[in-house]
């Protein structure tokens, strides 16, 4: 290819396929609002470049000669790529057909998914979702694409990321209703360490902040069992005398299915955050847009308060 093809611009691409198209110089001319002159020098030098005449008189019309019958159909190709590149895409749930794949607990799996599930099928009934167990601070996993969406309990969002606050929460010790402290108002710290506890390990940190209290009065308690799963760590909690430290809104819930009663912490405060986050390479998808927004008011659903915006970091 003549290296001067390589320096033709879009617009001096459409001004080649009117021509071609017409073929008619005066009649392109008026077309692409320009000068018959301009169009002249831009066939001359489309003729240089490709090494053909593309016109070529016939009486007193034109006809395109067999390179310039060639060129037309892959220039338009062409030149529609290139606007379908340009233009903003044009997004409907109902004609999607990808697959998300979204990361949290197994207490979102058990709570939430069911519900989003059967509105997804009214909406978009062709998306589907890959559900991961999220292992907290494997935020590479969204920078890699392994993940497009996570759902969890953090802090802040970290640099690169951005989130939305699904509700806020506070920390409460859970226990099986007919437990020795379930006739307590509230949980002092001496009645919380003389019990073994229960943790679970999996998702955000749920009650980390208590070792952290309790390290700096050099005191521990005794953490009987550690549990990746809400669904487990509820079972052990129906059947021992073991203590769960949770956020409120999963112990009331927990409370209305099963044996289990909560009681608020005397001694240390703590507020969860719950967000929905996600990075930057996927923050302007349009299919991503809707599928953060569709998971974010099923979680809001679910029993979260006090909702915010956050944007990431720099």
């Amino acid at each position: 290819m003549n290296p001067a093809f390589n320096n033709l611009s879009i617009s001096q691409l459409k001004a080649l396929v009117t021509i071609l198209e017409v073929p008619h110089l005066s009649r392109a001319a008026i077309i692409l609002g320009t000068s018959q002159s301009t169009l002249s020098r831009h066939l001359a030098l489309f003729r240089e470049v490709l090494g053909d005449p593309l016109l070529v008189r016939q009486g007193r019309e034109y006809t395109l000669t067999e390179r310039g019958h060639q060129l037309l159909e892959p220039l338009k190709s062409l030149l529609e790529q290139i606007d379908s590149i340009s233009s903003p895409a044009i997004f409907s749930p109902a004609t999607c057909n990808r697959r998300f794949t979204l990361a949290g607990s197994d207490y979102v799996a058990q709570y939430i998914l069911p519900d989003l599930l059967r509105d997804l099928a009214s909406v978009a009934p062709e998306v589907c979702i890959d559900f991961r167990t999220w292992q907290a601070n494997r935020f590479d996993w969204l920078s890699s694409g392994k993940v497009d969406l996570i759902t969890s309990m953090i802090d802040e969002t970290p640099a690169d990321y951005h989130g939305r606050i699904i509700g806020e929460d506070v920390a409460v010790c859970s226990m099986r209703s007919g437990h020795p402290l379930a006739s307590s108002s509230v949980i002092s710290q001496r009645d919380y360490l003389a019990w073994p506890h229960i943790k679970i390990t999996v998702g955000g940190d749920k009650d980390g902040f208590v070792d952290t209290y309790l390290r700096k009065q050099q005191l521990t308690r005794n953490l009987k069992l550690s549990v990746p799963y809400y669904s487990a760590a509820l079972g052990v909690l129906q059947q021992s005398d073991v203590l769960l430290t949770l956020p409120e809104h999963i112990a009331r819930r927990w409370g209305e299915q099963a044996e289990i009663c909560f009681r608020p912490l005397s001694f240390i405060e703590h507020q969860f955050r719950y967000w929905v986050v996600w990075h930057s390479r996927t923050h302007v998808s349009a299919e991503q847009q809707w599928f953060r927004q569709f998971v974010y008011q099923h979680c809001r659903g679910s029993q979260f308060l006090s909702p915010g915006d956050h944007l990431p970091h720099g």
